[in-house]
């Protein structure tokens, strides 16, 4: 059974309570409940869904309309849904993407990073955790939509999953890359450890751990120069910074 969706109906396009037009969310989805409960808790928020069936649908709809953000499941009939994520990307769609699969080991949550998703969340999930992950991928700053990153000598290739410093290469692992990435979108800025902990790690809870600090310093030691400033500041009582002199 196909879940309506708004683009179906003649009224005017929905507008979110502060004035502004409602967010417009591609959900693609197989499972007619989950679906039917999704597009529900997010219309009530003042989003504006559109839903397809099947990963074919799904890439034909965000290959040729835009949306502010997707849900694609990872299982889906006819194109699987990180095949539609990296084709997406192949072809220069760099909406945010938020992953939705029932398989939940680091190395099934990987891979759907790799292959373009934003974010994953694993079934069953809670409908104020989708929708809370949904405004966060729309918080990000423009330049998320990017897939050049750079500040000072780094520079950050988010389709080839590369990174060098004054054109030579660093090897970092997945979450080393990620917590890199979250840095250089935001260079100047001062992050707290809480932050990093609830955006690089998904922490909805701030555990007592040196965790950050543990993976800021192997970071360090990969992109810094032997007697030249860091690239990474340690700012007191505060947290983080990215910043090039």
């Amino acid at each position: 059974m196909s879940v309506p969706s708004e683009t179906h109906r003649p009224e005017t396009v929905p507008v979110s309570p502060a004035g502004g037009a409602a967010p417009r969310v591609l959900l693609v989805e197989d499972d007619s409940k989950i679906a039917q409960e999704v597009v529900e808790e997010l219309e009530s928020r003042h989003f504006h869904v559109q839903h397809e069936e099947s990963g074919a649908a799904g890439l034909a709809i965000g290959l040729n309309a835009h949306f502010d953000v997707m849900i694609v499941d990872r299982m889906l009939p006819e194109l699987d849904g990180l095949t539609l994520i990296e084709t997406l990307r192949e072809r220069r769609v760099h909406v945010p993407v938020l992953v939705l699969s029932a398989l939940s080991a680091v190395d099934d949550r990987v891979s759907g990073l790799k292959a373009g998703g934003d974010d994953y969340l694993t079934k069953p999930f809670a409908m104020e955790e989708l929708a809370a992950r949904l405004e966060a991928l729309l918080r990000r700053p423009d330049n998320s939509r990017h897939t050049m990153l750079r500040v000072g000598p780094l520079e950050m290739d988010l389709i080839e999953r590369t990174v060098t410093r004054n054109g030579v290469p660093i090897d970092l692992l997945p979450r080393e890359f990620r917590l890199l990435e979250y840095l250089m979108r935001r260079p100047g800025q001062v992050l707290t450890r809480n932050m990093l902990l609830e955006d690089v790690w998904n922490y909805r809870f701030i555990p007592q751990t040196n965790l950050v600090d543990v993976h800021i310093g192997k970071l360090r030691r990969k992109i810094d120069e032997s007697g030249k400033p860091p690239l990474i500041q340690s700012i007191r009582g505060a947290g983080f910074m990215l910043r090039a002199s």
